[in-house]
């Protein structure tokens, strides 16, 4: 079983970008990882109307979905989603490899959020809690708590 995580934006900060590239390596060791970086669009000139704030997210959104394989699962991270402690991450991705799920493909939006047409395709939405974090930050911290549940499935001693 495999994972993905498509992100719109690149990790600019080296902090950062060195935390995930060393989450990403321990990732791989329980399987196939991959993470896809889309570009992020500029916020919209003029004053930022709800819908051109909405183009926006559909254009990065077509992006994001050109990423997205038939029969992958989709994660969505939203706001509004469901929100896990670790274990029940871990009981969740465990669940979904053993019902045969495909790839499971995590997605975080740019600075405006995720389009409609990205939501529509996605099969769930999880929330990483009501606080707002910056997406270097989401992203860091996403590639944790999927290398501490990939820890918890394979019965292995990880901090609490």
């Amino acid at each position: 079983m495999s994972m993905a995580l498509v992100c719109v934006g690149r990790l600019r900060e080296k902090p950062h970008r060195l935390l995930a590239d060393e989450y990403i390596r321990r990732l791989t060791r329980y399987g196939k990882f991959e993470e896809l970086e889309i570009p992020d669009l500029p916020e919209p000139p003029g004053g930022n109307s709800p819908a051109l704030e909405e183009q926006v997210r559909q254009r990065e959104g077509e992006s994001i979905l050109r990423q997205i394989r038939p029969g992958d699962r989709v994660i969505a991270l939203t706001i509004p989603g469901k929100e896990m402690s670790s274990t029940e991450l871990a009981d969740h991705i465990s669940g979904l490899r053993t019902g045969g799920a495909g790839r499971i493909v995590f997605v975080i939006g740019g600075s405006l959020g995720l389009g409609q047409n990205v939501l529509s395709r996605a099969d769930e939405e999880l929330s990483m809690g009501r606080m707002t974090f910056p997406h270097q930050l989401a992203r860091v911290m996403l590639l944790e708590q999927l290398y501490r549940a990939e820890k918890i499935i394979a019965g292995e001693r990880y901090h609490k």
